[in-house]
C-alpha cells in the first residue's frame, strides 16, 4: 500500500466532515474538561454505522465465521476504517482517540481475546458498540514502567469469591467507565514479583470500588484520566478472564502491541495538521515586507515536517498491509513504530510552535495544544525508555 483508495477518501472527507461539524465546534468545552467525550464518540458511531458493524462483526466472530485476522480489529471493519477516524480525529483532538481506543482496543480487545461466550456477549459487545464505556486498569502509583514486577493489587480467594484489593493511577476512561478489566496479583503467599497475574471485569458501583474525578493533565483534556480505589471488592468466578497461555501478563503485552502500533497513526494526524497549520501560517505571515516562508529557516521546518509525515504515513500503511494479511506486529515492531512515531509528532509539534512564535503560545492558534497533545504520546503505553529496551532485547536474542 502507497497511497490511500479513493474509497478510502471518501471515508476520510465524510469524517473530516463530521469533524468539523461536531467537535470543532466543541473544542474549547472538550480542553477545559467541561464536556466528557463520549457523547460526541457515539454519535460518531451512529452516525457511520460503526455500532451495527461491531454488532454485526460481534455475531459473526461468535459463530467463528470470521477470519483469523479479524481478532486485532475488535471493533470489526477494514482496517482502513479503523485507521482513518483515528488519524483525523488526532488531526483536532487526539483525546478523543485514547478515550475510544482504551475502551475497545484494550477494555474489549481483552474481554474478547479471554473472555467466555457469557463474558464477551455481557461486557464485551456493550463496549464495542459505545453504548458502555470501558477502562483498562494496569499502572499503580509505585509501580509505573514496572507494571508486572511492582503490582501491589491483590486478588484473595474467599470461597467461590475473590476479595480484591488495591490502587490504580492513570486510568484513562477512569471516572466515567461503567466496565473496568482490572489486573491484579493473586494472593498465594508467593514472594510478591513471582504471583500469578489475574484479570477480572468489574463494573461501577460496585461495593468497595471508587472512581476519582477526572485528574488535571498537561494534555490529551479530551481523554479523562483518573483513579480508582478498590478495598474489599467481592467478584465472583464469573468475573474472572481466562489465564490461556502465558496468563495475565500475556494478556497485557498483546494489548501493549495493539497500544504501541495505534500510536503510529494517532502521530500522523497531529503531524498532518501541524504542517498543515504550518504552511497556511507560513504563507499568511509576513515580516520585514515579505512572507516567512520565503526564509530558509522556515522552509527547513517546513520540510523536515513533510519527512516526518511520509515516514510515519509509511508506518500507518504497512500496519494496514499487516492487519490486511492476518499478521500481528510483534511487541518489537509495534515498539519501534510507537518510539518513531511518538518522536516525530512530538518533534513536529514543538517546531510548529516555533514556527508560528508568539502565536504558538497562545492557545487559539492550536499548534499549542497539539504540542501538548503530543507528547503524552512518549510518555503512555510505554515512555520512550521502555520501548528502546523492548526493541533492543529482541535484536540482542536473534
Amino acid at each position: 500500500m502507497i497511497e490511500w483508495s479513493d474509497e478510502d477518501l471518501m471515508i476520510r472527507d465524510a469524517v473530516r466532515g463530521w469533524i468539523d461539524a461536531r467537535v470543532r465546534p466543541n473544542l474549547d468545552a472538550l480542553e477545559s474538561g467541561d464536556l466528557p467525550p463520549y457523547g460526541l464518540l457515539r454519535d460518531l458511531y451512529t452516525t457511520f454505522g460503526m455500532d451495527e458493524l461491531a454488532r454485526s462483526s460481534f455475531r459473526a466472530r461468535t459463530r467463528k465465521d470470521e477470519d483469523a485476522g479479524a481478532g486485532d480489529r475488535p471493533g470489526g471493519g477494514s482496517a482502513a476504517m479503523t485507521m482513518i477516524p483515528v488519524i483525523e480525529l488526532c488531526r483536532v483532538a487526539p483525546g478523543l482517540v485514547a478515550a475510544m481506543g482504551v475502551g475497545l482496543g484494550l477494555a474489549a480487545g481483552t474481554i474478547m481475546k479471554r473472555g467466555t461466550p457469557e463474558q464477551k456477549e455481557r461486557w464485551a459487545l456493550p463496549l464495542l458498540t459505545m453504548e458502555k464505556i470501558g477502562a483498562w486498569a494496569i499502572t499503580e502509583p509505585d509501580s509505573g514502567s514496572d507494571a508486572f514486577g511492582g503490582m501491589r493489587a491483590t486478588a484473595r480467594k474467599d470461597g467461590d469469591e475473590y476479595v480484591i484489593n488495591g490502587a490504580k493511577t492513570f486510568i484513562t476512561n477512569g471516572p466515567y467507565a461503567d466496565t473496568i478489566v482490572f489486573y491484579c496479583k493473586l494472593d498465594d503467599g508467593r514472594d510478591p514479583r513471582d504471583r500469578e497475574i489475574l484479570t477480572f471485569v468489574l463494573d461501577k458501583g460496585m461495593p468497595g470500588l471508587e472512581q476519582s474525578g477526572p485528574l488535571r493533565k498537561m494534555g490529551l483534556h479530551s481523554s479523562p484520566t483518573g483513579e480508582l480505589s478498590l478495598t474489599d471488592v467481592r467478584a465472583g468466578a464469573d468475573r474472572l478472564l481466562a489465564a490461556g497461555e502465558g496468563g495475565g501478563r500475556e494478556s497485557a503485552r498483546q494489548n501493549f502491541v495493539t497500544e504501541r502500533a495505534g500510536v503510529a497513526a494517532m502521530a500522523l494526524g497531529v503531524i498532518e495538521e501541524c504542517l498543515h497549520l504550518s504552511v497556511e501560517y507560513a504563507k499568511a505571515r509576513e515580516l520585514w515586507g515579505r512572507r516567512i516562508g520565503d526564509f530558509q529557516l522556515i522552509q527547513l521546518k517546513l520540510a523536515k515536517m513533510e519527512v516526518a509525515r511520509l515516514n510515519v504515513q509509511n508506518l500507518v500503511f504497512r500496519h494496514i498491509e499487516m492487519q490486511r494479511a492476518g499478521r500481528t506486529p510483534t511487541l518489537a515492531e509495534a515498539s519501534a513504530m510507537k518510539l518513531y512515531a511518538a518522536q516525530a509528532a512530538s518533534e513536529v509539534a514543538q517546531e510548529a510552535v516555533q514556527l508560528f512564535g508568539g502565536n504558538g503560545y497562545m492557545s487559539e492558534f492550536r499548534v499549542e495544544q497539539l504540542a501538548r497533545d503530543a507528547k503524552s504520546f512518549q510518555i503512555y503505553a510505554g515512555t520512550d525508555e521502555i520501548q528502546v529496551t523492548h526493541i533492543a532485547r529482541d535484536l540482542l536474542s536473534r
